[in-house]
């Protein structure tokens, strides 16, 4: 799998992994899912965590900084996989 642009994801395939992920670094309780990435008490070891997973679990090549720098939701996180990964959201 090449890093940055793996041809074979969808992105029900990115956001279901990301959520995944992202809910089990941060610990996320239930109603929090909306939460931005410090407010779920996310660190400089988080983002990294997150950063790691994805690349090892995904194949798509992502900055810390676009979570540490950019404090994204979930969500926000989600689209910045998928646009890294060359996916268009359905």
């Amino acid at each position: 799998m090449s890093l940055g642009f793996p041809e074979h994801l969808s992105f029900p395939e990115i956001q279901k992994k990301v959520e995944e992920i992202w809910t089990g670094v941060l610990g996320v309780p239930e109603g929090q899912e909306g939460a931005p990435f410090f407010e779920l008490g996310g660190e400089s070891v988080g983002a990294a965590r997150i950063v790691a997973r994805v690349e090892d679990e995904l194949g798509v090549w992502i900055e810390v900084g676009d979570i540490f720098e950019d404090d994204p939701t979930m969500a926000e996180f989600v689209r910045t996989v998928a646009a890294r990964a060359n996916v268009a959201q359905l």
